[in-house]
């Protein structure tokens, strides 16, 4: 056949019409489609181009989508041809001609083609249909070759495509602003309100409306959902009439969401359902809006008992983000019952393993036993794959959460007897770094894992940890007949034959302690040390501990081996390995949640009540000996980068964009572009501060040079010290990198200090500057005080330089809570029935310098029918009154 049509197109090619040529190119393509390879016929149909009929025309185009590549020696034929057909300006060819620039794609597409797209999509005479596809193949070359998409004059005009009549062209220059807002933001931020006003129009009309774009009775849902994805490429808006806009669609999306359904097609639950989880995507990713993050949860909380899997898969999904909101997260706790039912009786290992981790987001100390509890049941029957996973975080809850550290040890114990053969090396050497840490819980811990060892049947790592702990803290039960030296030796040796070598070399290591321990017990471990197993044990490294062992014991004197045997020091604090292999099995390219020190509704912050528990045995007065919060470096490379520029970078705006929303919270995400994310975690103590900076690299290409440095101004140095360590040099693609400031608060300051980034993504460099949210607040302690005592104290700060006050116009909901969280967030303490007016409140607090105390009382006073509020400050200082007066008032 292929002879035959070879004939006909290339000995006979003169003789044929377009028809004949349309329908041997035809042919030569159905073969092709069968797996054949095709080696002529491609200028017959580069020739089909030219035709002005249509289906010549089309089949040209299809035979070249599919068979031509960009290697071709034909590639400048067609894009001639394609060339004419753009500027013919006959809207049916243009259609073709864009349809097969997208899909072919290639580089060479993109070269010949990124300026005359742009400029056929922002004509005025251009049809809609034209305009479509002009859209989406941009969008198309965008994506193969982001570099050649040139970001001119005509940006700007694309924007106003949002406002276009056609519903088709609004959709398809949803998908392309997205896209390029996501690389260059800045270009498109007048996008926003545009979409704002398109997405209020959508969901505040009627089905009939829009009937040609209304989806089984769902207006418009998938310019909805583009429409929403935008926003998200933004953080909320700060005109205060376009948010409030926002606010009532997103309003109006969740209370459309409760209605009863229109129809009881499947069709109608998805665009509905499509819609509403994409607004509370939205609503998630401004974390500005307390009243919609409680009802996104809460909407979210019925989908977990659907019948849906998907649904209830993406319920889970969506409130594991919500429970890392400070406004959110008590909304979310209220649902714990419901994700333990679904942890035992769902069927679909995904979703179960989504459970997982929503019960991991929402862990409090207040819930830390009954989560840890449900997880180590649930742990017996878990399916395989996820069996490590939990294994790790119930290792994380209980060492985060553990007050009594004797509960810490029940559970890791525990963890090992249910699940020893997924607990790994990092899980069992912390509870051993945390007992040697810790002199109140070492002789529980020996008299704990003494009693497990008596099961007949001990898995290897409770053999492991019980050798480490015994060896060192045997002593401390050994008063007991029942622990005797001798009985925890014979015990421990009970199991010696049944291990491993490594597990082997540690009880050894074990015994030549008890020598030093137990001197009663010593000619008996010698006489196992001399034995022929040891001595000519096969493996090089127990033989030498053997025949080393027993010559220390034999030469050795009593205070030689004290020396030399003493018990271990304690360890020093560094990053919690648990964690940092947690973060390695969730993959490189999921950042890990930095929002886990949240605030609960007494004000302070979980990390914090931990630091506090464990500051006895910390070298720093904020050093956790849990060491939860730290995130694992990248490794540094060795290459170096001898292209980087060495020069004085030119001045950078700094992003003040977030700051504001860090004076009640110490944890968030304090800035974010389409390449880097950076979060920070704080924690303060009187007038030092410890902050945790993560950067994240969101691309997938590795940052080179990144540097970052703290820059302060020249009165700011006076007042406030900061101390950073060195950040890698090297970012990976996908991963996380973090960075240590120390922060101590010398005197009152006004200021904030600069964090200053340099790197280089795709052998650009790139320079980010961000105002780091350290305030005066920050470095408040609570204060208590009777009635009686505060107004005593009130008046004597009566002087008129000590006193400012402020009275503003409300700006988000008058809200007693939200109102209550962020006082106590700004750092007071929160006094009730102290004013004669339970509506007000009331503060107290005393901000501590290296230099001196300031005292601090504060009256806020809401007026919820003029929706406005009065704010006094009095302080031992005006500069003080000012400047705390300004912070806060910001926050109402």
């Amino acid at each position: 056949m292929c002879a035959c049509l070879f004939a006909h197109v290339w000995i006979g090619d003169k003789a044929l019409d377009g028809y004949s040529k349309k329908k041997y190119v035809c042919k030569l393509l159905f073969i092709f489609l069968l797996g054949h390879d095709i080696d002529f016929g491609h200028m017959e149909a580069v020739n089909l181009l030219s035709s002005n009929k249509y289906t010549e025309k089309q089949i040209g185009y299809l035979f070249i989508s599919v068979l031509v590549n960009s290697n071709s020696d034909l590639i400048r034929l067609i894009n001639n041809g394609i060339k004419n057909d753009l500027s013919s300006r006959n809207p049916t060819f243009m259609n073709l001609a864009l349809h097969c620039i997208a899909n072919v794609g290639s580089r060479e597409m993109a070269e010949a083609f990124t300026s005359d797209i742009p400029r056929i999509l922002v004509a005025g005479d251009t049809m809609d249909s034209v305009k479509q596809s002009a859209a989406l193949c941009l969008l198309r070359l965008n994506r193969t070759s982001p570099d050649l998409v040139p970001m001119g004059e005509w940006t700007a005009r694309v924007v106003h495509l949002l406002n276009d009549q056609h519903l088709g062209v609004v959709t398809a220059a949803a998908s392309l602003i997205t896209t390029l807002a996501q690389k260059s933001p800045d270009d498109f931020k007048t996008s926003i309100s545009l979409a704002i006003a398109r997405l209020s129009r959508i969901v505040t009309s009627a089905s009939i409306d829009l009937q040609d774009y209304t989806y089984y009775f769902v207006a418009a849902p998938w310019l909805s959902v583009k429409l929403l994805r935008l926003l998200q490429c933004y953080p909320p808006p700060e005109d205060a009439a376009l948010r409030s806009r926002l606010t009532e669609c997103l309003e109006t999306i969740l209370n459309k969401a409760q209605e009863p359904p229109k129809s009881k097609k499947v069709q109608h639950s998805n665009a509905k359902n499509a819609v509403l989880f994409e607004a509370i995507s939205l609503i998630i990713h401004h974390d500005s809006e307390p009243t919609l993050l409680v009802r996104a949860s809460n909407q979210l909380g019925q989908f977990l008992q659907h019948r849906e899997t998907n649904l209830r898969y993406l319920a889970l999904e969506s409130m594991c983000t919500l429970a890392s909101s400070e406004f959110s997260h008590e909304a979310v706790k209220t649902h714990i019952e419901t994700v333990i039912n679904a942890l035992k009786t769902e069927r679909d290992v995904s979703v179960r393993q989504r459970a997982v981790d929503l019960l991991y987001a929402m862990c409090d100390r207040s819930n830390a036993k009954q989560i840890v509890t449900e997880m180590l049941s649930y742990l017996e029957n878990a399916d395989y794959s996820i069996r490590e996973e939990i294994v790790l975080k119930v290792a994380i809850l209980a060492e985060k959460y553990a007050v009594d550290y004797t509960w810490y040890v029940d559970t890791i114990l525990n963890l090992i007897r249910i699940a020893g053969d997924y607990v790994s090396e990092e899980v069992w050497y912390r509870v051993i770094q945390i007992v040697i840490n810790r002199d109140d819980v070492q002789g529980y811990a020996a008299k704990t894992v003494f009693e497990a060892l008596q099961a007949p049947a001990c898995h290897e790592n409770l053999v492991k940890v019980g050798g480490y702990i015994l060896g060192e803290f045997g002593n401390l039960i050994a008063g007991d007949s029942r622990s005797s030296p001798l009985v925890q030796f014979n015990l421990l040796h009970s199991k010696f034959h049944l291990c491993s070598v490594p597990t082997r070399a540690l009880l050894l290591s074990a015994y030549i302690k008890f020598i030093n321990l137990f001197p009663e017990v010593k000619a008996t471990i010698q006489d196992v040390l001399r034995s022929d197993s040891q001595l000519r044990n096969a493996d090089v490294e127990l033989q030498q501990r053997a025949v080393e062992y027993l010559r220390l014991s034999c030469i050795a004197s009593t205070d030689i081996l004290a020396t030399v045997l003493e018990e271990m020091p304690p360890f020093p604090e560094r990053e919690s390995s648990i964690l940092a292999k947690l973060k390695r099995k969730k993959g490189p390219g999921h950042l890990p949640d930095i929002d886990d020190a949240r605030r609960n509704v007494n004000g302070s912050t979980e990390h914090s009540e931990s630091s506090e528990a464990t500051s006895t045995s910390s070298a720093h007065p904020f050093t956790d000996l849990l060491n939860m919060n730290s995130a694992p470096s990248a490794g540094g490379s060795l290459l170096i980068d001898v292209f980087s520029d060495n020069s004085t970078p030119a001045p950078t705006d700094v992003c003040e964009e977030n700051f504001c929303r860090f004076v009640c919270k110490n944890n968030g995400v304090l800035y974010e572009n389409q390449l880097l994310q950076i979060g920070l975690k704080s924690e303060y103590r009187q007038n030092l501060g410890r902050m945790y900076v993560f950067f994240g690299n969101k691309t997938s290409t590795q940052f080179l040079s990144f540097s970052s440095a703290v820059t302060s101004q020249d009165l700011l140095k006076t007042q406030l010290n900061v101390h950073t360590k060195k950040v890698d040099p090297v970012i990976e693609g996908g991963a996380q990198v973090q960075q240590i400031l120390n922060i101590e608060c010398v005197s009152d300051f006004t200021d904030a200090p600069v964090l200053d980034i340099q790197f280089r993504y795709g052998g650009a460099l790139q320079k980010i500057a961000v105002k780091l949210p350290v305030m005066l607040n920050k470095f408040f302690q609570p204060t208590e005080m009777t009635s009686q005592d505060f107004f005593q104290r009130w008046k004597q700060l009566g002087a008129p330089q000590q006193e400012v006050q402020k009275i503003f116009k409300a700006k988000h909901s008058m809200d007693t809570d939200v109102t209550k969280a962020k006082i106590l967030g700004f750092g007071v303490a929160l006094l009730d029935r102290v004013d004669p007016n339970p509506a007000n409140f009331v503060g107290a607090g005393v901000i501590h310098t290296k230099n001196t105390q300031v005292g601090c009382l504060l009256r806020l006073e809401p007026n919820t029918q003029a929706e406005m509020y009065r704010l006094t400050l009095r302080t031992s200082r005006d500069s003080v009154s000012q400047r705390l007066c300004d912070l806060l008032s910001e926050q109402f």
